[in-house]
């Protein structure tokens, strides 16, 4: 299984890197800039495997899960990119219910390894559910005021958004998949990546807790930014 999956997870980068090629012959500029960041996620478990023994002295290893999952998400996002968002109806949905399974499967492995000691105590299981679908949730959100913020900055300056946001019936979707994703990892308890967080329980607490307060200040923020905007127009 571990030879299946890293086998798949090079296909699937491979792929994503002749996505990016395409998208530079298009001259696609939006495309080729979510095509480069999502291959440079993917090689980050591999990057992280190098470079943290000679930073920290200390290494870390990923189950092999995790690259395959972060290679096909963004193969996903690339091609949909590329046109498939416009052109067939349930890509997005897809793209989100993959990516939204992810990070799920993230989030909740570092809740179930970090929790019990922010707490100082045992934690009940459904507190366990209830702070990753908050956390979850809340990044979703944060996704989908980032694509209203770079559809106003492209119309401000009148450039093309990295970002393409499709109407308000499209974010409703979007957050409803994002759950659909969310709901399939906590309804089948998977922990695949609950070692990993063990590794760095102290990293994994100051990422959540960081994190969060980013996630939160800059959601505001960008609100704000986008009610002005409105305001403004009106």
């Amino acid at each position: 299984m571990t030879t299946i999956l890293a086998l798949a997870a090079f296909f699937l980068q491979s792929a994503t890197f002749a996505l990016v090629i395409i998208a530079v012959r298009r001259q696609d500029i939006a495309a080729v800039v979510n095509s480069i960041v999502v291959f440079a996620l993917a090689l980050l478990p591999a990057a992280a495997e190098i470079v943290l023994p000679v930073v920290t002295t200390r290494g870390i290893q990923f189950d092999p899960v995790l690259p395959a999952w972060l290679a096909a998400a963004g193969f996903l996002h690339s091609l949909g990119m590329l046109g498939l968002y416009e052109s067939t109806w349930w890509w997005d949905h897809l793209t989100h219910t993959v990516s939204a399974g992810l990070v799920t499967a993230l989030i909740y492995a570092g809740v179930i390894v970090t929790l019990p000691e922010m707490a100082g105590r045992a934690v009940s299981p459904m507190a366990v559910v209830a702070a990753t679908v908050v956390f979850t949730f809340a990044l979703g959100v944060f996704w989908e005021l980032l694509e209203l913020v770079t559809r106003n900055v492209g119309d401000r300056f009148d450039i093309e958004p990295l970002l393409i946001h499709y109407g308000w019936r499209d974010t409703v979707a979007d957050l409803g998949f994002n759950v659909v994703g969310i709901f399939l990892i906590i309804g089948t308890d998977l922990r695949i990546f609950v070692p990993l967080m063990d590794q760095f329980p102290d990293a994994t607490t100051a990422v959540l807790i960081v994190g969060g307060w980013i996630l939160v200040g800059s959601s505001v923020i960008m609100a704000l930014a986008i009610a002005l905007t409105s305001l403004r127009k009106s």
